[in-house]
């Protein structure tokens, strides 16, 4: 059976006392089971149907680019990559025409 890293500093040298993980080099102490529940981020776009990694997405409003001329269409299709917990942009998008960028949730529907 091998033993997640840990997750403050990444060391290999992980043992197991009763229920949690210790990091002996951080003296780090985590439950692996509360880990993997706090893992999962909850994302909703704008008619509160949940998003997931891979799923298609449409833009439901044009959005500027900021720093840049370009305005992305409504309309505009885009696959998401990756979700991240924040305040401004959470979906790691990729879009149709305009490449990688980050969009925020409210912005989109699933298609």
């Amino acid at each position: 059976m091998s033993l997640p890293p840990c997750p403050n500093c990444q060391s290999e040298y992980v043992y197991q006392d009763q229920a949690n993980l210790v990091c002996p080099e951080c003296a780090y102490e985590w439950n692996p089971a509360e880990v993997a529940e706090e893992e999962t981020i909850i994302m909703k776009d704008v008619n509160g149907t949940l998003l997931q990694e891979g799923d298609k997405v449409t833009l439901i409003k044009d959005l500027k680019v900021k720093g840049s001329s370009m305005v992305l269409k409504i309309g505009t299709k885009a696959v998401i990559k990756r979700i991240v917990e924040g305040k401004d942009h959470q979906l790691d998008c990729k879009l149709d025409g305009a490449g990688d960028m980050m969009v925020t949730a409210k912005f989109v529907k699933k298609a």
